[in-house]
C-alpha cells in the first residue's frame, strides 16, 4: 500500500513538472500544507510575491464557470481576428470591405496587439484547466482530518479579517470626527484677517462677547497710541470713536445677558477698524512694546488702588455706623431718665460664686455684646448657671446697662461695669496707660507724619486704630485683679457668635497651663516670627520663631494658676521693654504670645473657628460644626462691608423688630 502511494506521488510530481515552469514549482514546494487554494493565474502573471492570495471554494467554482465562458468567447474572437490579414477587412459574406484599403498603421498595430492578447487568453485557459485538474486530484488525496483542519484555518482567517476591517473602520470614524472638529474651529470667512479672538467669539460661554469687547478695547488702545505716534490722525480719531462706543456699550456688564442688543454691531465695527489698523501699522516689536508699557501702567494702578482700598477698609472698620451711634445715644438718654433703684441688675449673689460658669466680655458695642450674650444663653443647657461680666467705657456705660435692663438674658445673670471705675488701673501701675500718656506715643498714634494721600496713610492708619489705644483691649491682662474671687473664667471677644453649649470647657484639664486656646499656625502662617521682631536680641534669645501662635477671642483662663505664675507681672516686664515699639508694633496678641509662652494648652480646633472677617473661603462644614465662630478682621458683621455669606450666623441672634432698632433704622 505504501509503495502504491509513493508511486502516485512520484507520477503526480512528474506531471506537475511538465505542466508548470520552475518558478511556480519552487513556490509550491516552499509553502506548507497549511496554505489554502492558491491562485496560480496571479503567480503566472507575476502579480504576487511570495505572499500568496488565498481563495475561497466559492471563488474557485465561480472562476471555473468564467473559464468555460471565456473559452467560448475566445473561439469567436479567434475566428474574427484571423479574418483580418494584410490590412484588409472582410465582411460577413467573405467579401472585401471597400474601406479596408484605407487602414493606416495604427489599425495594423491594434490588430497585432489583439492577436497577442488572444494568445495570452488561450495560455491562461490552459493553465486554469490544468490547475483545476490538480486541485481535484489533491482534494481526493486529503484525509477528512486535513480537510477539517483546513476549514478551521479558513474560518480563523475570515474572523481575523473581519476584526481588522472593523478596527480600520473605527479608526476611520475617529479620524473623521477629529477632522470635523478641527474644521469647526477654523472660520474660513475671516482667515487672513485680524481676528485673534475668533475662538473666543465662537465659544459657547455666555460671557464670551464681554471678554471679546474687553480684548478689543486693549488692542484699540494699542493701535490708537501707535497711529497717533505715526501721525495718522484719521485712523486715530476713528479708533477713539470706536473705543468710546465700545465703553458705553460694555458699561459694567459682566455677562452677555447684560449687554444691549447693539453689542454685536459694535463688535463687528470695532473688528473692522482693528483689521484696518493691523494692515497699516502692525509691527510685532512695536505692539509688544506698547502692551508691556500698558501692563506696567496697569500694575502700578493696581498697587495704588490696593493701598487706597486698604486705607478705606481700615477707615470703615474703625468708624461707628450711624445706626449703632443712634442706638447708643437713645439708650443712654433713657438710662439716665430711670430712677436709681431701677438701674441695678438682679441676681447679684451669683457674681462671685466660683461654682458657676463665668464669662468676661469687654466691649463698647452694644449690639455686638448683645449677640454674644444671646447666642451663649440660647445654646446653653443650663442657662441659670451662667454669669456674664461686661466691662465698657464711660461713654457707652449707660447704653450697655439700659439694653440689658430692657432685654435681660433669660435665667442667666449679668453685670455691667465701667472701666473708669477701676481706680487701681492707673498709669503708675499699668505700663500701657503710662505709655499712652507720653508725647512720643501721641505723636506716633495721632499724627503719623501727616500723610497727604490715601496710599501714604494706609500703612500708618492701622497703628492709629482706637482699639489699640483703648484700655478695654488691654484689660484682658488684669483678669485676676478684676475678678479676684473667681477660679476660672472664659474670655470672649465681642465679634464672636456662640453656636454650642460651652460648659464642657470648664472641665478641660489645662495640665498646669494658664491659658486654653485654639492654635492658628499652618505650615508657616501665624507663627511667632509673624508678630515679633526676632532681629532684637531679647526676642531672639527667649523665643522660638517657629513656635505656633494661638488666637484671642475664646480663651479659658485658670486664674489660680495665673496668680501663681504672676502672669500680669510678666506682661508688665515685656510691656516696659517695648516702650519704643522695638519688640512688636501694635495690638494685644504679640504681648499675649510672649506672656503666655509655654503656658498655653491647645484646644480642639472645633471649639473656635476664625477668619469670618477676612477670609472668604472658610470651609462651611467647619463653620457649622464650630462651637464659636469669630469675625476677626476688618469685615465685621455689623458693618456694610461684611461678607454677605457669613452675616446670617450673626444676624439670627438679633430681633430687628425691636423698637430701638427700628427707630435707628438698623435692618437686616
Amino acid at each position: 500500500m505504501e509503495q502504491a502511494d509513493d508511486w502516485r506521488k512520484q507520477s503526480l510530481t512528474e506531471s506537475i513538472d511538465s505542466l508548470f515552469p520552475k518558478e511556480v514549482i519552487d513556490v509550491i514546494t516552499a509553502n506548507t500544507e497549511d496554505l489554502g487554494t492558491l491562485n496560480l493565474n496571479n503567480v503566472g502573471r507575476n502579480d504576487l510575491s511570495s505572499s500568496w492570495v488565498l481563495e475561497k471554494p466559492s471563488e474557485v467554482n465561480q472562476r471555473d464557470i468564467t473559464n468555460s465562458e471565456r473559452q467560448t468567447t475566445s473561439g469567436d474572437s479567434s475566428e474574427k481576428l484571423h479574418s483580418q490579414r494584410d490590412g484588409v477587412i472582410f465582411n460577413e459574406e467573405g467579401k472585401e470591405n471597400p474601406e479596408g484599403g484605407k487602414m493606416n498603421d495604427e489599425v495594423q498595430k491594434k490588430t497585432s496587439n489583439d492577436e497577442e492578447l488572444l494568445t495570452n487568453f488561450q495560455e491562461e485557459d490552459n493553465r486554469d484547466v490544468k490547475e483545476n485538474a490538480l486541485d481535484d486530484h489533491l482534494q481526493l488525496e486529503e484525509s477528512p482530518t486535513k480537510v477539517l483542519r483546513r476549514q478551521l484555518r479558513q474560518k480563523r482567517r475570515e474572523k481575523r479579517s473581519t476584526e481588522l476591517i472593523q478596527q480600520d473602520e473605527e479608526e476611520r470614524v475617529e479620524l473623521e470626527n477629529a477632522a470635523i472638529k478641527r474644521s469647526k474651529e477654523v472660520d474660513s470667512a475671516v482667515l487672513g484677517k485680524y481676528s485673534i479672538w475668533r475662538r473666543e467669539n465662537e465659544n459657547e460661554n455666555s460671557d464670551s462677547n464681554v471678554r471679546l469687547m474687553r480684548d478689543q478695547l486693549i488692542m484699540a488702545r494699542v493701535y490708537s497710541s501707535i497711529s497717533q505716534a505715526r501721525n495718522n490722525l484719521d485712523l486715530y480719531q476713528e479708533l477713539m470713536l470706536r473705543i468710546k462706543e465700545c465703553q458705553r456699550t460694555l458699561g459694567e456688564a459682566n455677562a452677555d445677558s447684560d449687554l444691549p442688543q447693539s453689542a454685536p454691531e459694535k463688535i463687528k465695527a470695532m473688528g473692522h477698524v482693528l483689521s484696518k489698523a493691523r494692515e497699516q501699522f502692525y509691527d510685532c516689536a512695536t505692539v509688544t512694546k506698547k502692551l508691556r508699557a500698558m501692563l506696567q501702567s496697569a500694575d502700578e494702578q493696581v498697587r495704588t488702588l490696593k493701598k487706597q482700598s486698604t486705607f478705606l477698609s481700615q477707615l470703615a472698620a474703625k468708624t461707628v455706623p450711624k445706626g449703632l451711634h443712634c442706638l447708643s445715644m437713645r439708650l443712654t438718654i433713657d438710662y439716665y431718665l430711670l430712677p436709681l433703684e431701677k438701674r441695678e441688675f438682679p441676681k447679684k449673689d451669683k457674681l462671685e460664686d466660683p461654682t458657676l460658669y463665668h464669662y468676661a466680655l469687654f466691649s463698647d458695642n452694644v449690639l455686638a455684646a448683645s449677640v454674644v450674650v444671646n447666642s451663649t444663653v440660647m445654646n446653653a443647657k443650663e442657662s441659670e448657671k451662667h454669669v456674664f461680666h461686661l466691662v465698657t467705657d464711660k461713654l457707652n456705660f449707660g447704653a450697655m446697662k439700659m439694653w440689658f435692663l430692657l432685654n435681660p438674658p433669660g435665667k442667666a445673670a449679668i453685670h455691667v461695669e465701667n472701666v473708669d471705675d477701676f481706680k487701681w488701673l492707673n498709669s503708675s501701675y499699668c505700663p500701657v496707660l503710662r505709655q499712652l500718656e507720653s508725647a512720643a506715643m501721641k505723636e506716633y498714634y495721632f499724627k503719623a507724619d501727616h500723610p497727604t494721600t490715601l496710599s501714604a496713610g494706609s500703612s500708618n492708619l492701622k497703628y492709629r486704630n482706637p482699639k489699640y489705644l483703648s484700655m478695654l483691649n488691654h484689660l484682658r491682662f488684669y483678669l485676676p485683679q478684676v475678678y479676684p474671687k473667681l477660679d476660672k473664667i472664659l474670655f470672649l471677644d465681642d465679634d464672636i457668635v456662640v453656636q454650642k453649649d460651652l460648659t464642657p470647657l470648664w472641665s478641660v484639664d489645662l495640665h498646669g497651663k494658664v491659658n486654653g486656646a485654639v492654635e492658628t499656625c499652618g505650615e508657616s502662617f501665624h507663627r511667632f516670627d509673624k508678630y515679633l521682631n526676632f532681629s532684637n536680641p531679647h526676642i531672639a534669645r527667649h523665643f522660638d520663631p517657629n513656635a505656633c501662635g494661638w488666637a484671642y477671642g475664646m480663651n479659658v483662663f485658670d486664674l489660680k494658676e495665673w496668680k501663681k505664675q504672676d502672669i500680669t507681672g510678666i506682661y508688665h516686664k515685656w510691656q516696659n521693654m517695648n516702650e519704643d515699639r522695638v519688640l512688636w508694633k501694635l495690638g494685644t496678641l504679640p504681648p499675649g504670645l510672649i506672656t503666655f509662652y509655654g503656658l498655653t494648652h491647645p484646644l480642639d480646633k472645633s471649639w473656635h473657628v476664625l477668619g469670618l472677617g477676612y477670609n472668604p473661603s472658610v470651609d462651611r462644614s467647619e463653620i457649622d460644626n464650630a462651637a464659636v465662630v469669630h469675625y476677626n478682621g476688618n469685615m465685621k458683621p455689623w458693618l456694610e462691608l461684611a461678607m454677605t455669606k457669613y452675616r446670617p450666623y450673626w444676624t439670627k441672634y438679633i430681633k430687628y423688630d425691636h423698637p430701638f432698632l427700628q427707630q435707628c433704622n438698623i435692618n437686616e
